[in-house]
């Protein structure tokens, strides 16, 4: 099967910067993160250094690219940050909604964690309306502007909860709690969710006992996913590496996400591409960086569905 990893940005914002006339290296960007996001690999240090950087990795390009200010906010079609009292006014509109409503919208929950931000940031390039559950609404509107809807609170809150899925077709969970703690998800038509099971169940010792709560909300994530009635993905990835995505290929075969690794902005990556193939019911496939090359995910994906035992 001919596979191509993740493509790179950079040839991407080039077509868009020709065709648009806009600079993806803004010197006089508006946007920064807050210091409440979560970047283990320094990515807000990163965001200072970028114009002594000569080879910034696909994630870097990305918030290159959506730093580009009210300029690229207008090509966009995204309105200006809006202001506190505005953000405010927001949470308190009426949350009777239409049982007709349009559902376009991908729901990433945690998504001020570093793979729900890469998971986001992927979303953005693809154009793809976009809603967040966040800690901090305030840091998330800072760091995304208007291209994400960012919302915080409970989510075992069933006001809250109607209105975080309002407008939702797919909810994507880059980590493991979401679903263990939540309650109905009536309206939602595809849940993919990024489990690290395989990778938690082949520790053993200290690390075993480390990784044991994990485990357990992975184990209780997937069951609840089984269970709900809603066409699920589960994309078992194997252990996570802080390396840069794009360079690799990809491995499907059995076993690899016990074995292998994955970059995390491939694992991202992935996770994206999988909206494309909505089963009839349920969807489960492992995925490490390997030597395949795919070109076309959909047609992929589809044939991993159609193997028995998936």
């Amino acid at each position: 099967m001919a596979l191509l990893c993740a493509p790179k940005l950079s040839s991407i914002l080039l077509l868009q910067t020709h065709q648009h006339h806009l600079l993806f290296h803004s010197q006089t960007s508006t946007t920064s993160f807050s210091s409440s996001f979560l970047f283990n690999r320094d990515y807000s240090s990163s965001l200072v250094c970028h114009a002594k950087k000569k080879n910034l990795t696909f994630f870097d390009q990305i918030l290159d690219y959506i730093e580009g200010g009210p300029k690229l906010r207008k090509w966009y079609g995204a309105p200006d940050l809006l202001s506190k009292d505005d953000s405010n006014k927001e949470d308190e509109e009426d949350d009777d909604y239409p049982e007709d409503e349009i559902r376009d919208a991908v729901l990433v929950t945690d998504g001020d964690s570093e793979m729900g931000q890469m998971v986001i940031l992927s979303l953005i390039v693809k154009r793809i309306r976009i809603k967040a559950l966040v800690k901090d609404k305030r840091a998330a509107l800072e760091a995304f502007g208007t291209y994400v809807e960012s919302m915080a609170g409970d989510t075992s809150d069933n006001r809250f909860l109607k209105k975080a899925l309002r407008g939702v077709r797919t909810i994507l969970c880059p980590n493991e709690g979401f679903l263990s703690n939540v309650g109905s998800l009536q309206g939602v038509q595809h849940i993919i969710l990024l489990s690290q099971l395989s990778v938690y169940s082949g520790k053993s010792g200290i690390q075993s006992m480390m990784k044991s709560n994990a485990k357990k909300l992975a184990e209780q994530d997937e069951s609840v996913l089984k269970s709900s009635g809603i066409p699920y993905t589960i994309i078992r990835t194997g252990a996570f590496q802080d390396t840069a995505g794009g360079n690799n290929g990809f491995t499907f075969d059995q076993g690899c996400a016990a074995s292998g690794s994955i970059s995390k902005e491939d694992a991202a990556f992935v996770c994206v591409q999988a909206l494309e193939c909505v089963p009839q019911s349920g969807f489960i496939f492992e995925v490490a960086n390997g030597q395949n090359q795919v070109s076309d995910w959909k047609q992929c994906l589809t044939a991993l569905m159609e193997k028995p035992n998936q």
